[in-house]
């Protein structure tokens, strides 16, 4: 057997010094950052807690081959130090104000599960084609989530150590079995007062079917509406079908009765980008801001469920890309004219990149927020990691199934399924993203891994999560750093909205 040439003097252990770990007095040691190339001219440098420098090309290099120094580099030196790139001493002086920054971003974890989604019915009225779910039409009463599960659910929701819990009702669609949320409501209300727990009511809902009554009902009981629109009629029609009559009138109807009982703020809407809507970027955004809605989150469709299983909903990755910073760019002009009009993806990543603090959203969390941060209850009692895993399961597919109502809290949050997504929900440790500058802006996601790659470890090159969230990250650095007002726009977005 001939064995394979190596070049021993680059494959084996370098000596310590080769590291300059033994420094001279006037040498700097590294702390851990990474970078990542904006522009043809500048690169940005990130550390452990997110902190940035915008700097030009070919600074990660002279700052890792030591060539900066005091006398020559004073400004970036200064800035360097002050932001934990680099330190003249081996152990940083305040290296416990880093510590305290980096458990800040690490917050959402203090409290564990907050978000209890029920799905109260698979009974749906509409037909979208784009549906992520085994919808079953009206008729069919055993798709109502029982009262035996609703009970059981509220059980486990206030078994939560976090001090505020929110229960939103999913579908389906959930008015459907309205009288199934109004009993899950006044238990859990009179549950959170016994407690004296926080609780958030939300219901999602196409907004075709809602009436005056059901809208005071939620009055009464505090209750936000979530609802879907897609766009200007000719996209939320053709994406949401419903036979006989036209969804997006519906839905303008829905939000206008409800925004006349509930409050304008009660209300709030999701687009979702199919293969039609990447053609109107503008006319999207254009009609969130002229129906009033203070932004838009501009969602790529998720690859679960029925949504991608046509050739209608099937997209490149690129061409969301390209249809999000048209739409983005529509955004900032309206900004420029004097509105605050804000893009909710773009503000939950300068959130992490301008500020201390993290945001409460579960795909773009390291560890990931599956169990940690959301929970869903189906229907069936069956128990899912969140609400993708259960688009999965619809699909036969019980990967992130993690019990039944039946079982214990502690086997259901800590058990062994739980444990086996636990090794892979860490950014931090996961090849492709340890290394990433964006890590500390990013997230990881074990089911949209698992879904389109086939394992929960996934596969960063080829990863289109990777792609988008990089190149979206990218462009927001690179908007900031060419323009000082788009700069002040989305500080304005970051720091009102706390």
């Amino acid at each position: 057997m001939i064995e394979p040439k190596t070049d021993r003097k680059t494959r084996k252990f370098k000596d310590v010094n080769h590291y300059n770990l033994n420094q001279k007095k006037n040498d700097y040691h590294l702390l851990p950052f990474r970078f990542h190339r904006i522009s043809s001219e500048k690169e940005v440098i990130v550390n452990e807690v997110g902190d940035f420098l915008i700097v030009p090309q070919g600074t990660f290099s002279r700052i890792v081959k030591r060539e900066l120094s005091k006398e020559n580099d004073n400004e970036l030196y200064a800035d360097l130090i002050s932001n934990f790139f680099i330190s003249e001493e081996t152990i940083p002086p305040l290296i416990d104000v880093l510590a305290t920054r980096y458990r800040t971003k690490k917050l959402f974890l203090n409290h564990f599960t907050g978000l209890h989604i029920f799905v109260i019915s698979l009974r749906c009225e509409h037909t979208c084609h784009y549906c992520q779910v085994s919808r079953v039409t009206q008729n069919k009463e055993k798709y109502d989530m029982s009262q035996q599960n609703i009970d059981r659910g509220i059980e486990i929701m206030f078994k939560s150590p976090n001090p505020h819990v929110t229960m939103e009702f999913q579908g389906g669609e959930a008015l459907l079995a309205f009288d199934k949320i109004q009993y899950a409501v006044e238990k859990a209300v009179k549950i959170a007062k016994e407690k004296n727990k926080g609780l958030t009511i939300v219901i999602c809902t196409n907004l075709a079917i809602v009436t005056e009554e059901i809208l005071l009902y939620c009055r009464e009981h505090n209750i936000l509406i979530s609802s879907s629109l897609d766009g200007p009629k000719y996209i939320h029609d053709s994406n949401r079908h419903k036979p006989h009559s036209s969804s997006y009138d519906l839905t303008i109807k829905g939000i206008e009765l409800a925004r006349k009982i509930l409050g304008h703020d009660r209300v709030s809407a999701l687009m979702t980008t199919t293969k039609l809507s990447l053609d109107y970027p503008n006319e999207i955004v254009d009609e969130y801001f002229n129906l009033g809605f203070e932004g838009i989150f501009l969602r790529n469709i998720s690859p679960y469920g029925f949504a991608l299983r046509t050739e209608k909903s099937k997209y490149d990755t690129q061409k969301f890309i390209d249809f999000y910073k048209i739409a983005l760019d529509r955004i900032l002009e309206y900004n420029f004219q004097g509105h605050n009009f804000v893009e909710d993806l773009a503000r939950i990543f300068l959130t992490k990149m301008l500020t201390p603090f993290n945001v409460g959203y579960v795909d773009l969390q390291s560890p990931s927020g599956l169990i940690n941060g959301v929970i869903v209850f189906n229907y069936d009692g069956s128990v899912y990691a969140t609400d993708e895993s259960r688009m999965l399961a619809e699909q036969k597919d019980y990967t992130f199934k993690l019990g039944t109502l039946e079982d214990s809290y502690e086997s259901l949050f800590f058990g062994a399924k739980a444990q086996e997504i636990s090794e892979v929900w860490a950014n931090e440790s996961l090849a492709g993203c340890s290394e990433c500058a964006f890590q500390q802006y990013c997230g990881a996601d074990p089911v949209h891994n698992h879904a389109t790659q086939g394992d929960m470890y996934g596969f960063r090159p080829s990863s289109d999560f990777c792609e988008k969230n990089m190149e979206i990250i990218r462009y927001l650095f690179e908007l900031m750093e060419s323009d000082v007002r788009v700069k002040n726009i989305f500080e304005k977005w970051v720091y009102n909205s706390k």
